[in-house]
């Protein structure tokens, strides 16, 4: 690995380590409250591609099993793989992944050349790539989260799938808003060369 790639995996771990300060909102009926670590998940995968995205998550998750306080509320520990929320945490890992991955392979037509000026324009329109990310965001920074969280939650509470998925609804509107802001920051970055 280059000097960059660790330096930049440690900025974002440290980027989501600070949005898990931020209080989670806890919601009724569902031990699961609303956070913005999924918001640094999409981010660091829309931005670092699908390696350094899997490495930063798997940082992430790593120090709050150690048992430093990085995860919303102050919690830490092995335990924590014991509570409602751990399927969230664990699907965090491939969801950075996938979400990186999507973003390479939805955005890959808009860097080859075509014969077609329409094509190109299409292609290389912010609006398009804006929403390419934020497709991108949603199926690795959600939906695959989700589905990994879902059946954890369905089990440590006893509630059923069926119920933990109608109950995580609620989430999906906020969910939907950070994959759309993730893609219009990633898509800014990416246009600056910045990464």
């Amino acid at each position: 690995m280059k000097t960059k790639d660790i330096a930049l995996i440690a900025l974002f771990a440290a980027l989501i380590i600070a949005l898990g300060l931020v209080p989670p909102i806890p919601m009724p009926l569902v031990p699961v409250p609303i956070t913005l670590q999924t918001f640094g998940v999409m981010l660091a995968g829309l931005i670092l591609g699908p390696k350094r995205a899997g490495l930063v998550l798997l940082l992430y998750v790593m120090i709050a099993l150690l048992g430093l306080p990085v995860l919303p509320g102050g919690r830490a520990g092995l335990a924590v793989l014991a509570g409602p929320t751990a399927g969230f945490l664990l699907g965090m890992i491939p969801g950075a992944v996938v979400t990186g991955w999507l973003a390479l392979v939805l955005n890959r037509d808009s860097n080859l050349k075509t014969d077609s000026s329409s094509h190109r324009a299409l292609q290389s329109n912010p609006k398009w790539e804006i929403m390419r990310y934020t497709l991108a965001a949603i199926v690795g920074g959600i939906v695959l989260v989700y589905a990994i969280g879902i059946p954890w939650l369905a089990l440590v509470t006893k509630m059923g799938l069926t119920k933990a998925c109608w109950a995580l609804v609620v989430f999906l509107p906020g969910d939907v808003l950070k994959a759309l802001v993730a893609a219009v920051v990633a898509q800014r970055i990416r246009r600056l060369n910045m990464v």
